[in-house]
């Protein structure tokens, strides 16, 4: 996995937490809901250059 994609990827989480924890202070479960959506793809994300990077090696 590249540097870039993997920063990607962590900034991602990164701002999906934040959405998240800003939705709970708020009482926005829209919000919140996005916040941890956005985790979910990064993660998936992350797994798949994982996986080009087994096949890689």
């Amino acid at each position: 996995m590249s540097a870039t994609d993997k920063a990607k990827n962590k900034f991602d989480d990164i701002a999906g937490q934040a959405k998240e924890k800003a939705g709970q202070a708020t009482g926005d479960r829209s919000k919140e809901n996005e916040g941890k959506l956005d985790q979910a793809k990064a993660n998936l994300k992350d797994a798949g250059e994982k996986v080009k990077d087994a096949f890689r090696d």
